[in-house]
């Protein structure tokens, strides 16, 4: 509510790449470029787990739908799942020929979708650590990519200026989104999964219609690139972030900057 800072978790020795919270709140894991995943107290700022075993920097990192399990990607190209609880790496995939740059869980927990500069992305078995889609299109690094909330659709964004939308089971590509003019590097479903926004260098938010793939807003205000974009829970607002320096929050509906 007041927007102080509560907590400093400490402990990284290079620069933190990707955080998340746990679904229940109580736990915050961190990807750095000290090749290491840390896991945090949320309430008290301790740290709980180390999780090692990435030999390059932890470009992305997220919590299983359940909590009990911890997706990694790094750039010595493999995607790394680890037991919440113990801290003991359970999955190692190695597929991928460069850097992982994005990993997320579907919302049953069952996969994991990467993101990586082979210009792929791909989709693997949680359980079994297969891989049982690659999906092909990209024609540069793809820096981000999402499951839709009801885990049908995967949605991606690339060095190649686009944002894809493709078919979770079959892995065909449904939607090309196109309309920045400089590299996505942002992409999220909102929470009823009929839109996508995105970022990107061309200091653009954009909002899509993700059965048309037409685009409804573009959000105009950031003077740099923009970095992160995310829907709020309920959907009504948009929040970006860039190398301008600031965050900015968007309504959903009008396109309108509110913050």
């Amino acid at each position: 509510m007041t927007g102080k800072q509560v907590q400093k978790l400490q402990g990284h020795t290079h620069w933190v790449t990707s955080v998340a919270f746990s679904p229940d709140g109580i736990q915050i894991v961190s990807g750095s470029y000290d090749n290491s995943v840390r896991v945090w107290d949320a309430m008290t700022g301790k740290q709980v787990q180390k999780l090692q075993g990435h030999t390059g920097w932890v470009t992305s990192v997220a919590f299983s739908p359940d909590g009990t399990q911890i997706v990694s990607g790094s750039r010595d190209n493999s995607v790394r799942v680890w037991d919440t609880m113990t801290g003991k790496q359970v999955q190692e995939l190695q597929v991928h020929t460069n850097w992982v740059i994005s990993v997320a869980f579907s919302p049953d927990g069952t996969q994991i979708v990467s993101g990586s500069d082979d210009n792929s992305v791909r989709v693997w078995d949680t359980m079994t650590g297969k891989q049982v889609q690659e999906l092909q299109g990209h024609t540069n690094w793809v820096t981000s990519v999402a499951f839709s909330p009801d885990g049908t659709q995967i949605v991606s964004g690339s060095h190649d200026n686009s944002v894809r939308v493709w078919d979770a089971m079959t892995g065909k590509q449904v939607q090309e989104l196109q309309g920045h003019t400089d590299w996505v590097t942002s992409v999220a479903f909102s929470p009823d999964g009929t839109k996508i926004v995105s970022g990107s260098g061309d200091n653009s938010v954009r909002v899509w219609d993700a059965m048309t793939g037409k685009q409804v807003q573009e959000l105009q205000g950031h003077t740099d690139w923009v970095t992160s974009v995310a829907f709020s829970p309920d959907g009504t607002q948009i929040v970006s972030g860039s190398y301008d320096n600031s965050v900015r929050v968007w309504d959903a509906m009008t396109g309108k900057q509110v913050q």
